[in-house]
């Protein structure tokens, strides 16, 4: 049996998904191999160029996409974006201001609204229950 020492390695797939990049963007050394765990420090320590490019100009994965948008990756795909987009064609999309866009941002925005209220609501729960549970030890 082999001794699980520090040298885990990741597909490519993981290795991009955790730098946040678009996989078929990446040089083909780093799509055709694997990457340790030490390689992943060093690449988000010290990105080299190709890395420090593609996070500045893209192509960007759905969910980068999503982020800058502003949006969440199942809006996305309500409004037909499935392919990776550069930070030109994002910011294109931002001084657009398609309707879709400006939907898909008001949905996220009562969505983050709600998770908080449920959070406060959750809180307070919690602080009901202890008032009793101190009540009820005093």
């Amino acid at each position: 049996m082999k001794s699980q020492q520090n040298t885990q390695t990741m597909k490519p797939a993981t290795a991009a998904k955790k730098l946040g990049v678009y996989l078929p963007a990446t040089p083909a050394s780093f799509q055709e191999g694997v990457v340790s765990r030490a390689e992943l420090n060093e690449l988000q320590a010290n990105p080299p160029e190709w890395l420090r490019e593609l996070r500045a100009n893209g192509p960007h994965p759905r969910p980068v996409v999503a982020a800058k948008l502003g949006v969440s990756i199942a809006g996305l795909a309500r409004a037909g974006v499935t392919e990776a987009l550069t930070t030109e064609q994002i910011e294109a999309l931002k001084q657009e201001r398609p309707e879709w866009l400006e939907k898909e941002r008001a949905t996220q925005a009562e969505v983050r609204k709600e998770a908080v209220r449920l959070k406060n609501l959750k809180q307070e729960k919690e602080q009901e229950q202890e008032k009793e549970s101190g009540a009820e030890r005093g």
